[in-house]
């Protein structure tokens, strides 16, 4: 997902609106995904289904929300951004890898001292 890998600030248009984008190209789960993490933060989500290239194909959304000061990856690593339960999201939540999702990014990927002396 390319939404955590660059900051920069990307605002569009959705059915007239002008929206801050999340993500774009996103297939319907990944859309639900984010479409209910936004609204539970009480932020107001506009989604556009993107035009298909053939009838077989399955739909790709395009996902914002009308704050247009809204940047995901602040909320993300400045901790402002909550799961429904109410916990912190993560990096690895938010991407919606397996494994530990609790772990603190910076230590995501890395092995402890501890752990290799045991």
């Amino acid at each position: 997902m390319a939404s955590l890998t660059s900051a920069k600030h990307i605002t569009g248009e959705i059915d007239g609106i002008r929206c801050t984008i999340i993500e774009s190209n996103v297939p319907k789960a990944r859309m639900e995904f984010l479409k209910e993490l936004m609204t539970c933060n009480r932020l107001e989500v506009m989604v556009r289904e993107e035009a298909r290239t053939d009838e077989t194909s399955e739909p790709f959304y395009t996902i914002g929300v009308t704050n247009l000061v809204f940047n995901p990856v602040y909320a993300i690593y400045e901790r402002t951004l909550h799961k429904p339960d109410g916990t912190v999201v993560t990096p690895a939540w938010y991407r919606q890898l397996g494994g530990d999702t609790e772990v603190p990014y910076y230590m995501y990927g890395k092995t402890l001292i501890v752990d290799l002396y045991e």
